[in-house]
């Protein structure tokens, strides 16, 4: 007889009381009488995981977001236990776990200041839909706390009060707050007090991060479904904890070719053949630098991957290297859905090799999207990553396509309500399977993984460019990415800024927005600010789409056509400096745009600032991003600095408005700094450079710049073949000193630095270079004090009266 027909719906339910405790190196085990086990692993002094079951037994420990690099070891661990506590003191932190609850509070353990406290900490629900548990976690909001993270969300960039979700989402014309969109982030950093410490909720299920929204001092975070795991990041700097969970999570696996950083012309679609001649001809005609052209989906046959329409590109080949002749790089699209088509041979191989994702009942997936029909490659089984590496043989390999564009890979299905595959659908997730709402977030991710590893074997002994759409944390290991399918407006052109910075304090440094947006079309002067931003931004590319009219630099007036011009001439101008800012992020993970409340923490004015940005260490950079303006105001951070254009000094820590014609924008340089710049090129290495510029900007006291330099393309510089250099400058009320020191193998072509010095307080006496007095006739006097030195000096010593 049934007596219960009722399921029993408990709600939220909570751990309780710590029994026992074990110790397994730098893994400690705290149990509960209700079958919960907190899992807490030492990573780093800085770097702690919590990992919490609620059956009293962990899945299979798999991430693919982690990376086999990542640091490991610590310079203390103590634990102590009272009656209330559990204490776990490394020598950055000190973490008390609760023996009632289990609840976590996290201190510095310098100062003893609370860093990070659960509220209610780790609870769940059971989901009787799906199997397993919705997990939740609760943390105390602090005073002032403010928010920043989670990737490409088009929001400002504190997010205090605000609630998102990640999945990864096919987002056409998405706008201001749309949510989600194209990439799953689970990171932020959150800053109070002078300190921030970061969280990363390494679960690729739907999840959710409230910043106070629901309740103003509770912030929180939680999934549908998997387990609740996420490591605690500490500083204090923001841009430390941002160095740490990009050295968790990965830095870039190595750096891209040089011409990857120039400037790139991409259109939904450039075809035929002739009509991509004439936009790279034109380009060398109007001489607007410009490294690479992009092929979209029309290249292919009936939007077949791996294939080529001969009749508008019959001979690929010879086109591709008539394009390298002239110094373009072509970079085609390829997408994850195959078209069903028996006669097509990726389809038949895949489908031979049970390639293809499965519905939980047996049949494929089967969506439409370009081709019409199209089955899906699960590429989170590794033999189906080794066999799409395998299939750019012919595209890279013989043809010669020199980068790979990921798109669609969200991925997107059309004309389904939810733009994408069905949850039931089964994925082998590198041997533990699971359903799709596991691994939607990480499809992309995995597709460009293995496009990456294709292009690394088949192009070697070049490096490897890939860009795709989708993301999950980790992506960053392989390619670069875009901000997807924006629209040619003035708040596009806002949120663009704001997405390229989120992107580089969520660890993917190597971002940009098509310029100009994609959808609908930009007036001319709307074109010109966003080229302004968008040589600004590690990955430069115009896309549009051909629907909406042309978009290249003259598709304007003439007066437009050489703003553009000058603008991506500058770009080119500072590729040593942003080469040297990719140095930085390959080695250390340092982000190469920073927010000002990451450069500059202290002062609360930048926490909730979001238009200006440094470019690297020591450029300050603000777009202006509404029409008819001559000018704005505009934060300049806290020190001194000089106006690109003028070399008027302006002391920061304050507002101040800034004159911008359409033919400027406002850019200011750190005093001290020493920044390196190419002579004007068409593209990477169509010359062979003699003489790098230095820019030095003259500072009372001292300031330390950076040049990397190697062959700009290959491995060498993975076995000591680079040039890294450190300028160090001190000044003085009536001296300048300048001192290099080299590091690195490599010889560059180059055999002189031209010096231009701004800002000289003094009228220079005498000049000393390696300790050796040499003529006052060296120096140019011509508005700019310049003079020419050899590459291998070590000391300048400029004197004055």
């Amino acid at each position: 007889m049934i007596v219960n027909t009722e399921l029993e719906q408990k709600g939220n339910l909570f751990p309780s009381r710590i029994i026992k405790f074990q110790k397994d190196v730098d893994t400690l085990y705290f149990y509960t009488e209700n079958n919960v086990v907190l899992q807490l692993t030492v990573l780093r002094d800085s770097v702690l995981r919590f990992r919490y079951t609620t059956t009293g037994t962990f899945e299979n420990d798999f991430s693919y977001a982690i990376t086999k690099y990542a640091s490991t070891g610590y310079n203390k661990l103590e634990i102590t236990e009272n009656d209330d506590f559990y204490t776990i003191i490394t020598s950055k932190l000190k973490c008390e776990v609760s023996k009632k609850d289990g609840r976590v509070t996290i201190y510095d353990v310098l100062t003893d200041q609370i860093i990070n406290q659960d509220e209610i900490g780790f609870h769940w629900e059971e989901s009787y839909e799906f199997g397993g548990n919705i997990v939740k976690m609760s943390k105390t909001v602090n005073e002032r706390e403010s928010y920043f993270g989670l990737g490409d969300k088009p929001e400002h960039l504190n997010l205090k009060g605000k609630r998102f979700q990640n999945w990864v989402t096919d987002s056409y014309a998405f706008g201001k707050h749309t949510d989600p969109i194209y990439k799953a982030i689970p990171f932020f950093t959150g800053l109070h007090h002078g300190k921030a410490y970061g969280i990363f909720f390494d679960n690729t299920f739907r999840s959710y991060f409230d910043f106070g929204q629901e309740r103003r001092n509770v912030t929180s975070f939680w999934a549908q479904g998997g387990e609740m795991n996420y490591y605690f990041i500490y500083g204090p700097k923001m841009e430390t904890v941002v160095e740490n969970y990009t050295d968790l999570t990965g830095k870039p696996h190595q750096l891209p070719p040089l011409w990857a950083l120039g400037f790139h012309q991409c259109k939904w679609s450039y075809y035929p053949e002739a009509e991509v001649k004439a936009i790279t001809s034109k380009f060398r005609e109007l001489q607007i630098p410009c490294d690479a052209i992009y092929l979209d989906i029309d290249y292919m046959d009936g939007f077949r991957c791996f294939t080529w329409n001969k009749d508008y590109f019959p001979d690929p080949k010879r086109m591709v290297k008539e394009l390298a002749d002239d110094g373009f790089k072509t970079v085609a699209i390829i997408d994850p859905g195959i078209k069903i088509d028996p006669e097509y041979s990726v389809f038949k191989e895949a489908l031979d090799k049970d390639y293809f994702c499965k519905r939980a009942d047996g049949p494929y997936m089967k969506g439409k999207v370009w081709p019409g029909e199209c089955f899906f490659p699960d590429f989170t089984k590794p033999e189906v990553r080794d066999w799409w590496s395998g299939l750019f043989k012919e595209l890279v390999e013989d043809i010669g396509i020199q980068g790979v564009w990921n798109d669609m890979n969200e991925p997107a299905v059309m004309e389904v309500p939810n733009k994408t595959f069905p949850d039931d659908v089964r994925h082998d997730y590198d041997g533990n399977p699971c359903s799709h709402r596991k691994a939607h977030n990480v499809y992309g991710m995995q597709m460009a993984r293995a496009t990456y590893h294709g292009m690394k074997k088949f192009n070697y002994p070049k490096r490897p460019f890939v860009i795709t759409r989708a993301a999950y944390s980790g992506t960053q290991r392989y390619t670069s990415t875009w901000t997807g399918d924006n629209v040619a407006t003035w708040e596009h052109l806002w949120i663009a800024n704001v997405q390229a910075q989120r992107m580089a304090m969520s660890g993917f440094s190597f971002a940009g927005s098509d310029i100009g947006g994609f959808a609908e079309q930009p007036q001319g002067e709307l074109f010109t600010r966003w080229i302004q931003l968008g040589i600004f931004h590690p990955f430069c590319r115009v896309h549009s789409s051909g629907d909406h009219g042309d978009q290249e630099p003259w598709a304007f007036d003439e007066d437009v056509t050489d703003v553009v011009r000058k603008f991506i001439e500058i770009r080119y101008q500072l590729l040593p400096y942003l080469y040297t800012a990719f140095w930085n992020l390959v080695e250390h993970g340092t982000p190469i745009l920073k927010s000002l409340v990451m450069y500059d923490q202290e002062d609360s004015q930048t926490h909730y600032r979001t238009d200006e940005f440094m470019y690297g260490n020591q450029i300050l950079v603000c777009p202006i991003q509404e029409p008819n303006a001559k000018g704005r105001r505009m934060y300049i951070p806290r020190g001194t600095w000089y106006n690109f254009w003028t070399d008027e000094v302006v002391q920061g820590g304050k507002e101040k408005w800034v004159d911008a014609e359409i033919d400027s924008m406002p850019i200011f340089i750190k005093e001290g700094a020493i920044i390196p710049k190419y002579p004007k090129q068409q593209y990477v290495d169509e010359k062979v450079i003699d003489e790098i510029t230095l820019d030095v900007y003259y500072k009372k006291g001292k300031e330390s710049s950076q040049l990397f330099d190697d062959a700009h393309d290959g491995y060498d510089y993975t076995k000591g073949r680079y040039s890294f250099r450190t300028f160090k400058l001190t000044g003085k009320s009536n001296e300048l000193i300048l001192q290099q020191h080299k590091e690195g193998k490599y010889e560059a072509t180059f055999k002189t630095f031209k010096l231009n010095i701004h800002g000289l307080p003094f009228e220079i006496k005498e000049i000393q270079l390696d300790n050796e007095t040499i003529s006052i006739e060296h120096l140019k006097v011509d508005g700019t004090i310049a003079m020419v030195v050899d590459k291998k000096f070590t000391e300048i010593h400029l004197i004055g009266a």
